[in-house]
């Protein structure tokens, strides 16, 4: 699956059950490994999985591979392994602990996300330029 495709198909499930705080970063000259790391937040353990859950479905109905789902079990962070990119979806304790953004944080992809469904703070709307 082309990753345009593949990264719209993943930040389209996240906004479709209102996840929060979404951002897409470019991990091509980073990694070798996958070329986008997503990370949302979920409000709750249950929100978090079902994004996950929403993620791998809708992934998989595109015709996409899921590598593997990590984290269900206590929903404080879930990763998806879409092959081509990592999804990470973290609630706010852990995301803010972790701070995946600052790893990653090299190279924002520009997205047009619904700003009527994702929930994003003022500054995530500022810099994906909203």
């Amino acid at each position: 699956m082309d990753i345009r495709k593949l990264q719209r198909t993943i930040v389209d499930a996240l906004v479709d059950l209102k996840g929060q705080d979404i951002v897409v970063f470019n991990t091509e000259k980073l990694s070798d490994q996958f070329a986008r790391v997503v990370i949302a937040t979920g409000s709750s353990s249950r929100h978090a999985v079902a994004l996950a859950e929403n993620v791998r479905e809708e992934v998989k109905k595109a015709g996409g591979d899921i590598v593997g789902v990590e984290g269900r079990e206590t929903g404080e962070w879930v990763l998806v392994d879409c092959g081509a990119a990592i999804v990470h979806v973290m609630q706010p304790q852990i995301r803010e602990y972790y701070n995946l953004e600052e790893i990653w944080g090299g190279k924002k992809v520009n997205m047009k996300i619904d700003p009527e469904f994702a929930l994003l703070s003022p500054a995530k709307k500022a810099a994906l330029k909203l």
